[in-house]
């Protein structure tokens, strides 16, 4: 079985929807986030980093980084149909799309709403706001331009990076208004495992 350590309106929502609709046994292990349980001497000793998501494999390998997450799992169950076989060239596409997602959108949302972990000087928040914002608003333009012949990033066929995009869409509500974007989500959210496993990470 696995293990996943999770928080509401965090990266393990993407590892979640995909175990949920590979139908994979999983033990939902909730961390309080308010509280920085995840700082905590016991859950750095899984994670130093203290970031959630956490994922325990079956034989009882730690895995951390959401996306990398979302790499395991798909070819772990590759039944469930959320990525193009390894190897093929639609698979370079989504694993491009991912991982873009992951370096640039994930890390800009962070910069966001974290800013103050970004620099040393209390002065610089506003302006590291500022540029996050800036670059949300470009990658996010990319990702719609990208959904044009839509209504996924693949076209016709859903993959996990398509769920991921949901969860940072989540997370920068002016992306949420872009046409194509709007249609991906409503598409996703279609999905009765999908927009239940939402509903424990967003009450919006």
């Amino acid at each position: 079985m696995y293990k996943l350590y999770w928080a509401p309106d965090t990266g393990a929502f993407a590892p979640e929807v995909v175990l949920a609709l590979a139908g994979a046994p999983v033990e939902l292990l909730p961390v309080d986030y308010h509280g920085k349980e995840q700082q905590g001497a016991a859950y750095r000793k899984l994670n130093p980093m203290g970031q959630i998501p956490l994922l325990i494999l079956p034989d009882g390998t730690v895995m951390t980084e959401s996306a990398a997450m979302v790499l395991h799992l798909v070819d772990a169950f590759p039944e469930a149909g959320l990525a193009p076989p390894p190897g093929s060239p639609e698979r370079a596409v989504f694993d491009r799309w991912l991982v873009f997602m992951a370096v640039n959108l994930y890390t800009a949302d962070l910069r966001l709403y974290y800013a103050e972990r970004y620099s040393t000087d209390p002065a610089a928040v506003s302006g590291i706001k500022a540029a996050a914002t800036r670059d949300l608003d470009r990658q996010f333009a990319i990702i719609e331009e990208a959904l044009a012949a839509g209504p996924f990033l693949q076209g016709a066929k859903c993959s996990a990076a398509d769920l991921y995009l949901l969860m940072l869409s989540d997370w920068y509500p002016a992306a949420r208004d872009l046409p194509a974007i709007a249609r991906l989500r409503a598409a996703l959210l279609d999905d009765p495992v999908v927009f239940e496993v939402r509903s424990r990470y967003r009450k919006d």
